[in-house]
């Protein structure tokens, strides 16, 4: 809902506000001429203004390249790179900044209140960007990887956050080791990284905040004024995965069964713009079609099992291996209350106690062998793809019209596009 408000006499439009800050400009100037902002009066600079200087002339030259000379995969890669860095200094700035207590005199009453109003960007990101500043204070490796453009702030976030009182000395011991971990591996696989490490380094923190997570849960739904239902929910990651995966498979069986019918109506002509609904129409319509069942199924009927598939180690239930088929890493303690109603079924990827390639001949994946290949790969096989193996198909990596055969080692997950494109070819 948008509220309009009409400005008074005593209220200032946008427009007049634009005029008042012109207006104003004199007193409190910014430029790389040598002067600075500070209140009512300017300060010369405490660094070589011709550094700035030069940046700004050759921003200026790349903003006049024609994008079409900037596409190549190298130079995309070193934009991101020199963002990064830039970034870095920023953020090591602001927070000289803060620390100096450089807005005081202008009135504001927080450095990120100076930076929301001089620099225009919202206060989420000033303190954003305020906080990762401080927090470099305690992160020499990674902010080295990040002055250099290997990791972002993204990563140095995320390293932010496991650093607590019970794991600074840990952390502090192991700060290269997954610094190096952020250079060489793509985010999420960063993100696993480090929730591991976070469950070795304090187990009892991150059960808490497993429980917190829980007991956030929520649900809101409410009917509006015209009659139409609004709402948002925050689940925790095991019931939001009962939910998302039941969602996603009555979501998937209306587009088969809508996209089946268009393609018999339009032929090799059809396309996806020619679907009566979007994805979001059809996930609105798999959860009223979840409540329908859900009312029409009997109150001691029996579940469908499973609901979700946690990944744990061989050796240890406490252990080294703890996560959704989807790869969020959860705690133990959360899957307790569930282990009564658990099957464990054991997948031995390499080993002799159990034949995982039971098919050699046969064309498709199917039972054992493509279980075992969904465990192993977890996602499409494409670099460039996250896709959870649930929503993608076995392949063979030799064809298995060119002789390859239907097993865990010629076989691996590829997402529809994937398998589409490589079967077309380059």
């Amino acid at each position: 809902m948008i509220e309009l408000i009409e400005a008074g006499a005593s209220h200032v439009g946008i427009t007049q506000a634009v005029v008042d800050l012109d207006e104003t400009v004199e007193r409190d100037e910014f430029s790389f001429d040598g002067t600075a902002f500070s209140g009512d009066r300017v300060t010369p600079p405490l660094y070589d203004v011709g550094v700035l200087e030069g940046l700004q002339a050759e921003i200026e030259k790349l903003c006049g390249v024609d994008p079409a000379a900037l596409r190549d995969r190298e130079t995309i890669v070193e934009l991101n790179r020199l963002m990064a860095r830039l970034d870095a200094v920023n953020t090591r700035a602001t927070a000289a900044f803060d620390t100096a207590r450089e807005w005081e005199a202008s009135g504001a009453r927080t450095a990120a209140a100076w930076i929301r109003t001089r620099c225009g960007i919202p206060t989420a990101t000033a303190r954003r960007r305020l906080r990762l500043g401080r927090a470099l204070r305690h992160l020499p490796t990674a902010e080295a990887a990040w002055l250099e453009g290997d990791i972002c702030d993204s990563h140095v976030l995320a390293l932010e956050g496991i650093r607590t009182e019970k794991t600074e000395k840990h952390f502090d011991r192991d700060e290269k080791m997954l610094v190096d971990q952020a250079r060489e591996l793509t985010f999420s696989q960063f993100t696993t990284v480090i929730d591991y490490w976070a469950q070795h380094a304090d187990p009892d923190g991150t059960e808490d905040k497993a429980k917190g997570n829980r007991d956030a849960r929520r649900v809101h739904l409410s009917q509006s004024l015209g009659g139409m239902w609004h709402g948002d929910m925050l689940l925790d990651p095991i019931t939001g995965q009962i939910v998302y995966d039941e969602l996603s498979r009555l979501e998937k069986q209306m587009f088969e069964a809508e996209w089946a019918e268009l393609r018999q109506r339009l032929g090799e002509g059809a396309s996806v713009e020619d679907l009566l609904r979007p994805a979001s129409q059809r996930r609105a319509d798999a959860l009223a079609e979840m409540a329908k069942r859900s009312r029409t199924a009997p109150a001691d009927g029996r579940k469908p099992e499973p609901l979700f598939t946690v990944l744990v180690d061989y050796d240890t239930f406490a252990g080294r291996i703890c996560e959704l088929a989807n790869g969020t890493v959860v705690s133990p303690g959360t899957l307790v209350d569930w282990l009564d109603r658990s099957w464990i079924e054991r997948v031995v990827l390499d080993g002799p106690s159990r034949v995982m390639d039971v098919g050699v001949a046969q064309r498709l994946f199917t039972g054992a062998t493509r279980r075992a290949i969904e465990v192993r790969d977890r996602q499409c096989f494409h670099e460039f793809c996250e896709e959870p193996a649930s929503r993608c198909q076995a392949d063979h990596i030799q064809p298995y019209s060119a002789g390859g055969h239907t097993t865990t080692k010629n076989g691996r997950m590829a997402c529809g596009f994937h398998n589409r494109r490589r079967n077309r070819g380059p």
